[in-house]
């Protein structure tokens, strides 16, 4: 059952397959609370890592952590493999690496301020426009001056500065008011009281760390502790959405590879589309569909299709759909919009059957020959090799310990940076407005510049402008860096 070019999925009236070819062209994994969606998910992430593809995925729950353990022997599980013919079935685990943006559950992951972009920072802190233009200009400022927005502090410092400098920045990029940047200072210590301060700073993400393969050739999984992190669902969206957006900025255009070089799955997809606005929705519709082209598949996990906007469900031509319910009208609706998504079956009524399966079976189609949709199929979906469900404390240290990222993020690294710069601005101003106090004898000298500091100033303006201009910003306004 087991083949090299395709993953395993389980058996209709055959086997059903995904192939590696079509992997890079999206997905999506629906279903009902409790119908099987999560055991789905890890199966498939199985596959892709036996197949060497590295796999990231958000572990919401706490199930997903047992990828990195061998599954034990269960009387279900292989009564399971015997009724779906899956002969060659055995308990295995898979290479893992643990990320946490808390650090508690995994490596910790941080980016900064200035490589998330003022699109995604807005969002995360649930902005008004007027608020959003003023973080926009905070950014356009800090790209200019060439100022390095590390972490939370180095931010506040700017908006302060901004604060006390509304005139003089109104005439360059608008105005600024103390208001909008009382609501964002209120934001930030929000955010800092969620924990979301430790998502800011250094050592930041490489995103060469998600795309590791082991000694035997099988793909890591990376499975970023999800269960506190879901408590912010603002937070939890925008992290995944940054990722996103890096590996379609960061990674190189492969065309169509035969396998994918990174399959990204991102769970209750629903909070990615809640309440954004219009032109967010559109820059990530541009991005599932650009991203594809660097070889990355991108597999939504969610309850209903229904919880996609058209446009993205359009993009996902892999399809796994476990039971839905439909007692009310608009679930009877939601019930009629996903079977149709579906290659109808001349064997069955797709739209009856979604409400009839059973734990564990689902509605399978994948991208065939050519990239066209196959038949749907009802499909008894395989047991997983791994362990179903959490793991123990001693087991998640131990896999920590032999990670190949052990000790690169551990510790936070405070460069030189906004805070520090503008810190000693301000102690070389309150020194210069000290020196130009009219005294008898300097009365004259000290209230202008003289011709050389006027012209160093200059310089320092000119470089720090230079070097803002150099910063290109992506779809999202993350850093496209080296470019």
């Amino acid at each position: 059952m087991l083949l090299d070019d395709r993953v395993y999925l389980g058996t209709s009236t055959k086997g059903e397959y995904l192939p590696l070819k079509y992997a890079n062209r999206h997905g999506l994994i629906t279903g009902a609370t409790g119908t099987g969606k999560t055991v789905s998910l890890q199966i498939i992430a199985e596959g892709f890592s036996r197949a060497g593809v590295p796999v990231f995925c958000a572990d919401v729950k706490g199930d997903l952590s047992g990828l990195a353990v061998k599954g034990e022997s269960k009387d279900f599980l292989e009564k399971r493999a015997n009724d779906i013919g899956f002969d060659d079935y055995e308990y295995d685990s898979f290479p893992t690496i643990f990320w946490d943006l808390f650090g508690r559950k995994g490596h910790p992951i941080r980016t900064t301020v200035s490589e998330m972009g003022p699109l995604l920072f807005s969002r995360m802190l649930d902005l008004n426009a007027t608020q959003e233009g003023v973080i926009n200009i905070a950014f356009k400022i800090a790209d200019d001056e060439g100022l390095l927005l590390l972490d939370l502090k180095d931010l506040r410092a700017l908006l302060v500065q901004m604060g006390q400098n509304r005139k003089e920045i109104a005439l360059t990029y608008g105005s600024v008011s103390t208001a909008s940047i009382g609501a964002i200072q209120r934001g930030l210590l929000v955010l800092e009281q969620q924990d979301g301060d430790l998502f800011f700073g250094e050592r930041a993400l490489d995103i060469r760390d998600l795309m590791r393969v082991d000694r035997d050739g099988r793909g890591f999984i990376s499975v970023l502790a999800a269960d506190e992190l879901m408590m912010s669902p603002r937070l939890y969206s925008t992290f995944l959405l940054w990722l996103l957006s890096e590996l379609f900025e960061e990674m190189p255009e492969v065309g169509n590879p035969d396998k994918p070089k990174l399959v990204f799955f991102f769970d209750e997809a629903h909070l990615l589309f809640d309440e954004a606005p219009k032109v967010l929705l559109q820059k990530i519709e541009q991005v599932v569909k650009l991203v594809r082209s660097k070889g990355v598949g991108v597999y939504f996990v969610t309850q209903n299709p229904a919880d996609m906007p058209d446009a993205v469900l359009a993009q996902l031509g892999n399809r796994v759909q476990h039971a839905l319910r439909a007692y009310t009208p608009r679930e009877q609706k939601a019930v009629r919009a996903a079977a149709d998504t579906f290659r109808p079956n001349p064997d069955f009524d797709t739209k009856e059957v979604i409400t009839q399966l059973g734990v564990g079976e689902a509605l399978v189609s994948t991208l065939e020959s050519k990239g066209v949709p196959s038949i749907v199929g009802r499909t008894m979906m395989r047991p997983p090799s791994s362990r179903m469900g959490t793991i123990t404390q001693a087991e998640r240290e131990s896999v920590m310990a032999d990670s190949p990222v052990r000790g690169l993020y551990d510790d936070i690294i405070d460069r030189d940076s906004a805070f520090e710069v503008l810190q000693r601005r301000t102690e070389t101003q309150q020194v210069e407005e000290e020196k130009a106090r009219p005294t008898p004898s300097n009365n004259r000298r000290s209230s202008r510049q003289s011709v050389t500091e006027t012209a160093i100033k200059q310089l320092a303006r000119t470089m720090a402008r230079s070097l803002g201009n150099s910063l290109v910003r992506g779809i999202l306004g993350s850093f496209r860096r080296g470019r």
